[in-house]
């Protein structure tokens, strides 16, 4: 039987890789030891940060909404609290967006949470 050669596994393993670090710079992108490293280093870092992203959103928005809510006199624990109470469901997310673009709304919203 004949010999198995793994030559154009192993430069199309060594392609994808290079490709993956084509942005890099200096001797991240040529070489593929370094290249290697560095690509596996940047996707470990791109899934960790995928999921530090939504935390730092949320704390975002929170901080906005306090801030809003703050201004119309009520805390951001009683405001969610309220909301809860009398059924508003609304995400924080679009409530950080109406406090930053719509204050007057905002404020309606609060009274409706005080109620």
């Amino acid at each position: 039987m004949t010999r198995a050669k793994t030559a154009v596994a192993s430069r199309r393993r060594r392609k994808r890789i290079l490709k993956m670090a084509s942005g890099f710079r200096g001797t991240r992108r040529r070489l593929y030891r370094a290249a290697k490293q560095a690509v596996w280093h940047a996707l470990r870092y791109a899934y960790i940060h995928r999921r530090t992203r939504k935390r730092e959103f949320r704390a975002l928005w929170i901080a906005r909404i306090n801030a809003a809510s703050r201004a119309n006199g009520v805390t951001y624990s009683r405001l969610m609290s309220g909301l809860k109470k009398n059924n508003v469901q609304i995400n924080r997310k679009v409530l950080a967006e109406i406090a930053a673009r719509d204050p007057q709304a905002f404020s309606e919203i609060v009274n409706v949470a005080k109620a």
